[in-house]
């Protein structure tokens, strides 16, 4: 992505009306985890604009089969997420939700530390983002378990991973994981990073 900025569903009963964008509605992207992966949580994406609509959540978009919604809505961060897993669980897709607003995703942007990379094979660099934080110093373990040829940085909720072989033949995953990440979070690569931008900026 080039450095330019970014270079049938079961009903809920009664859908609330879509709310219009003005003071105190915000547009939001939220990312789930773990969605039609391997089989798991098998979630189309229509049924996903549904159940997001019957929040009241206006111009609902969805952005590939990976659990990314883009929408119109009011209130804090946290109450979104909060109607947004309680609906999904009661859709029977019991899962977490990341949510980020266009500012957010603008700073992800700009804090990118490997642009070259981003911009020779944007598919294998990730962000992994996070509900919290990321812990200090946790990367600082890693090559004591291992020294593979990936290249991580982790600024503010989010973790940068430059992937510069294959993915699918990566350890790193098992690594991580003995190293407790924290388990709230969920990857995208840069190019869907970039689409989830373009939608936010609309």
């Amino acid at each position: 992505m080039a450095r330019r900025r970014a270079g049938a569903a079961r009903g809920r009963g009664s859908a609330q009306p879509p709310v219009a964008r003005g003071a105190g509605v915000k547009r939001w992207a939220a990312l789930l985890k773990g969605v039609n992966v391997g089989g798991n949580r098998k979630l189309p994406m229509a049924e996903l604009r549904t159940l997001v609509e019957g929040l009241g959540f206006g111009n609902v978009r969805t952005l590939l089969a990976s659990g990314n919604v883009v929408f119109d809505a009011p209130g804090t961060a946290a109450a979104i997420v909060a109607k947004l897993e309680a609906a999904l669980a009661e859709h029977g897709c019991k899962t977490d939700v990341l949510l980020r607003d266009l500012a957010e995703i603008d700073a992800v942007i700009a804090a990118n530390p490997f642009p070259e990379a981003a911009a020779d094979h944007p598919s294998h660099v990730l962000v992994v983002f996070h509900r919290d934080p990321f812990p200090a110093g946790l990367i600082d373990k890693l090559p004591e378990i291992y020294t593979g040829p990936e290249r991580l940085h982790a600024e503010g909720r989010e973790l940068f991973i430059d992937y510069p072989e294959n993915i699918g033949e990566s350890k790193l995953d098992r690594a991580l994981a003995k190293l407790k990440f924290p388990a709230i979070a969920t990857a995208r690569n840069w190019n869907t990073v970039g689409k989830l931008w373009a939608m936010l900026e609309v």
